[in-house]
C-alpha cells in the first residue's frame, strides 16, 4: 500500500477516533483520552510506514552531493525529536496540560539545538577558513 492510498486509512482512523473520543468524553471522560492515545499510536505506526522510502531517498541525496553522513543522521535525529515532541506536546494538550506541553516544547528546542551545535561548529570553522 503506497502512502497516498495509506492516507484515506490514517484519516478515517482519525475521524472515528475522534467520534469516539468526544462521545466517551460526555459519559466517561477518562476512558476518552485513552481512546485518543490509542488512535494517535495507531495513526502514527501508519504513517510509518511510508518513512523509509524517504529516509532512503535522502541519503541517496546526500551520498550523490558527496556531504558526509554525519549531516545526514544530525537532520534525522532532529527530525524525530521534532515529531516525539509536538506528539508528546499535543497529548498533554489534550489532557488539558497546556503548561507542561509548552515547557516540553522548550525542552525538545533546546535538545534539538544541542544536537545541531556540532554542525554549527563546522560550518563556522569552514566560514572562518574562508575568510581567513
Amino acid at each position: 500500500m503506497t502512502m497516498d492510498t495509506n492516507i484515506f486509512s490514517i484519516v478515517g482512523i482519525a475521524i472515528i477516533t475522534t467520534a469516539l473520543a468526544v462521545l466517551l468524553r460526555q459519559f466517561r471522560p477518562e476512558y476518552a483520552l485513552f481512546v485518543s492515545l490509542a488512535g494517535g499510536i495507531f495513526i502514527l505506526l501508519l504513517a510509518c510506514t511510508g518513512i523509509l522510502p524517504v529516509v532512503e531517498q535522502v541519503y541517496g541525496m546526500l551520498e550523490a552531493s558527496s556531504v558526509p553522513g554525519e549531516y545526514g543522521s544530525v537532520l534525522f535525529r532532529a527530525l524525530g525529536i521534532c515529531f516525539v515532541t509536538q506528539i508528546a506536546c499535543d497529548t498533554c494538550k489534550d489532557a488539558g496540560e497546556s503548561a507542561i506541553a509548552s515547557k516540553l516544547e522548550l525542552a525538545g528546542k533546546v535538545v534539538v539545538l544541542a544536537i545541531s551545535l556540532p554542525l554549527f561548529q563546522q560550518v563556522l570553522s569552514i566560514v572562518y577558513s574562508l575568510m581567513v
